[in-house]
Formats: C-alpha cells, structure tokens, sequence
C-alpha cells in the first residue's frame, strides 16, 4: 500500500524564511562532481591542499561482548582507515570530498544509514520524509526557530525545559508559554485547556517544543498515550510538533528500589534487538500522519558531544527551508565528524548499532540505579522530598516542599524562590553542585495575556532540584549525593 504525501505548512514559515532565495551558487554545486565538466563556478580550493591525507581511528568491535566501555584490544578493536580520495569500506566518505564545500544537506553514506535506521526505529505514515543533517540539537532548534517564528510569535513548551533552548527563542523576541506536566511528561487536557482557551486576538503558537524521553530538567517521560493526545490536539489548533529527542536511547527499565529483585530482574532482561526496538517508545514521528512533527536527533548521547553531529528527520517539504538555512550558516556539518561517524555506524551496520544502543541502556541503568540508591539513602525519608526515579535519560531531580523549612515564614518571606535560592548556594557550600530548577522555568505570556487559569500553579510551594548520574565515577556520585542529604537535613531539623 502506497502512504501519502505530507501536508503543506509553508503558511507557518517565518517572514525571514518566505524571503529567503536559494543561492545561485548552490544550485549548481553538484556539477563539481561530473566528470565531464570543468567547473569553474566556485570558489572551492583543490583538494590536493588539504593537509590530512588519511586518517586511522580504532574503536570497539560489535557486539561488545566486554562492555561498551572495555579497553580496545584485541578481538575488541575494529580499524577504520578513512583516505582522501579511496573508499576502503562503501559507507566512507573520502576526506577530498568530506572537507569540501557542497553538500549541505550531509554525505550520501551518512544519510543513507540515517535512513534506514529511521525506518527500524520509526513506523513511518507518510512517504516524502526524509534527513537533513545538522551541528547537533542545539543548532537544529536554532534553525527551527528561524524557520518558523517571527518576533511576537508564541510557542508553548515544557513548564520547565532546556535553558538553552528556551534563551534562543527568547534572544528572538519568541514568546515560551508554558504547558504543565506531571510525572508522565505533557498533561494533554492542560494543553488542550489553554488553546481552547486563548485570548482571542493574540497569535497563537506555531510551535510545540517538547523533550519527551528523559526530559531535561525533570528527568520525565511522556507516557505513549499522551502522545496520540498531543497529536490530536496539534491537528484541532494547527500547530508544528518539535520533538526533542537527545536521550531516546538512553530508557530504561523503571527502578526497582530491593537489589535482590533488581538483580534477578536484570538476569532476566538481555534484550535481543527485536526485544529492545519493541521496548522502546512510541514516538511522535511514527504517530504522524500528515508531515506535523519535526524530530531532532544526535550523537551528543550516544557518542560524543564533541562530534557536533545530529539529524532533523520531517517531510521534504519542511526540511527544504531547513537546507536553504543552513547553505548560508553552518554550510554543512564537519566533515571530520561526516567522516569519522560514517565510517564508524557503516562498518559496525545497523545490527552492531543496535549492540552499542544496548550496551548504553545497561550502563545507564547502572549508573540510575546507583544514583536512586544513594539518594534514597541520604535524602530525609520524610513528606518535604520526592526522589523522582527517571525510566530515560541523565537526569534526576528532587522535590522539595519549600514551606517545610522551619525559616520560611520567617526568614523567607514564604517565597519558595528565597528558599530555593538559599539551598542552592548551601548546597555549592558543601561541596556537591545539583541546580535549581528555576533555571529552566518556561515564562512569557501574549499582550493580552491568556486566562489566569491557564497559568495555574497547584504546587506553588514546591521547588526541585536536578542533578545528573552520567558526568562522575559511582563512588564520587555517591560522596556528592551523601553530601546534598546531609545539607537537606540540617536545612530542615526543627
């Protein structure tokens, strides 16, 4: 059965992206490749002068029987030998042509795995998708906004989301208005609330910024059947679904608190690959039936940051912007890292990727474990704190109940800001860094406003607090957990 074709959104673009024309000299970049032409129509310096003749990278071998972290030695060890104009292995990508300009959509070799890993991981409902590939989340977000939002535009995220991502719409004169979550991400009949119910006369949102697996800062994750919900309510108020997805692949099974169970459990759980795609979670892009969701990937989590590397996959018709964007920005990732990567997922193949997404998933949930353990061990075992146990991602928080501290009235002022304020820097004081999550509260509201109740705090006196298992050995994460209970006690003894 043949799918559709995606929906046009093209009335959503920006003002910036409606005047935007491609550059003529884009348009006849891919000559340079035609042997039968002698092309003289750009400024593109003569491979012969690049300075890196080949480049020699070990890394480990599938299926990582050892450990994702082992010493690579031996029959752990796989080679890639990446020159600058011969492939040794079909998914190369020659350095005389990685390190050239053009291609700005990414190198074939890369995109083409990048597809095919789109179509085992994601049920796809449309037939003109496909990817484009970008400096990492963090520039894919920046384009994103550029594409679609004016000065004055609204869009709704996360109550609390990404820093980062909430200072770049900002910085562009975006208005961020909040949707509450719970511990299962997004509450649809909030979201749904707030539209059905926007000031009338005020632009509403194009957008829909959503981090729905181990979600930063919170640490939750969206609960499938929110997503259908989410989903439908995009299509009733017509607006673009982001999905934010750095950490997908870093789920897990939900924390078991008794070692003895927790072991056997995971004496029972070595996944084979049909075992853990089908544990994975459902995402936006394969719900999407009409070309609305636009999902941003990367290798941030899963190789290195440092490779600056990641993907937008959406239909063709979005990611056309996207190209002409970025053919007068970032002109095309590194191509060290097209390179490097390529060599590196084409001679491990879609099977041995999959045994390094595995490897990551138990690690991860090591390190979870190891986190929630100290936590439950340290932080007062009272009413005033919630231990949220992630089931994704790198994040973990803890709730505080702000007028529990014995100086809130007196000292504070009942402002759970105050207190928040002061156990961060008490906190610091002790030798452990943790951040408030007022760092990452999503603020703004349209002129007129929107309703009050659309803004409504049921907690107002709750404060959290996220840290991360993933940046330090077990034994330092537990010295620094030790440490932010030990601070939490003496702050809240009467």
């Amino acid at each position: 059965m043949s799918l559709p074709e995606s929906k046009d959104f093209s009335y959503l673009y920006s003002d910036e992206t409606k005047a935007r024309k491609p550059s003529p000299l884009k348009t006849c970049i891919h000559l340079f490749s035609d042997p039968n032409i002698i092309f003289l129509g750009g400024g593109l310096p003569l491979s012969d002068y690049f300075p890196w003749e080949d480049l020699e990278v070990n890394s480990p071998m599938p299926p990582f029987k050892n450990g994702i972290g082992a010493p690579i030695e031996g029959d752990n060890a796989m080679q890639s030998h990446i020159t600058k104009l011969q492939k040794m292995h079909e998914g190369d990508i020659p350095l005389a042509r990685s390190l050239q300009y053009g291609l700005s959509q990414g190198q074939p070799e890369l995109l083409n795995f990048l597809r095919d890993h789109t179509r085992m991981i994601h049920d796809m409902h449309y037939a003109d998708w496909d990817v484009l590939a970008t400096a990492g989340n963090t520039n894919a977000w920046e384009s994103t906004l550029r594409v679609f939002c004016n000065r004055g535009d609204v869009i709704l995220a996360e109550a609390h989301s990404f820093s980062s991502s909430l200072a770049a719409a900002q910085a562009q004169g975006i208005i961020t208005f909040p949707v509450p979550i719970d511990a299962d991400g997004i509450i649809p009949e909030k979201l749904e609330a707030i539209l059905d119910n926007w000031t009338e006369g005020t632009p509403k949102p194009k957008l829909i910024y959503t981090i729905p697996t181990g979600q930063n800062p919170t640490g939750t994750s969206l609960a499938d059947e929110r997503k259908h919900e989410i989903y439908r309510i995009a299509q009733k108020h017509d607006f673009i679904i982001v999905e934010d997805e750095p950490y997908y692949f870093l789920q897990m099974e939900k924390y078991v608190r008794d070692k003895a169970v927790r072991q056997k459990q995971a004496d029972n759980a070595k996944l084979q690959h049909d075992e853990f795609l089908a544990s994975l979670a459902r995402t936006f892009l394969s719900i999407d039936t009409e070309g609305r969701v636009i999902r941003l990937d990367s290798f941030s989590k899963v190789l290195a940051p440092g490779t600056r590397l990641g993907w937008i996959t959406a239909s063709k018709k979005l990611l056309k912007p996207y190209l002409s964007l970025h053919e007068m920005t970032i002109q095309a990732p590194s191509g060290f890292s097209q390179s490097l990567i390529s060599g590196l997922l084409n001679r491990w193949g879609q099977k041995g990727y999959l045994d390094w997404l595995l490897g990551l998933r138990h690690e991860y949930t090591l390190k979870r474990d190891n986190a929630i353990d100290a936590l439950y061990d340290f932080v007062p075992q009272t009413k005033t704190f919630t231990i949220n146990p992630p089931i994704a991602g790198m994040f973990f928080t803890v709730n505080i109940d702000a007028a529990a501290h014995p100086q809130f009235k007196t000292v504070y002022n009942s402002d759970p800001a105050a207190v928040e304020q002061h156990l961060y820097e008490e906190v610091v004081k002790s030798g452990v860094l943790v951040v408030p999550g007022a760092w990452f509260i999503t603020e703004g509201d349209t002129t007129p406003t929107q309703p009050a109740s659309s803004k409504e705090n049921n907690a107002p006196n709750e404060i959290f607090f996220r840290g991360t298992y993933a940046a330090v050995s077990p034994e330092k994460l537990r010295e620094g957990l030790k440490r932010l209970g030990e601070m939490l006690q003496k702050e809240f003894s009467a």
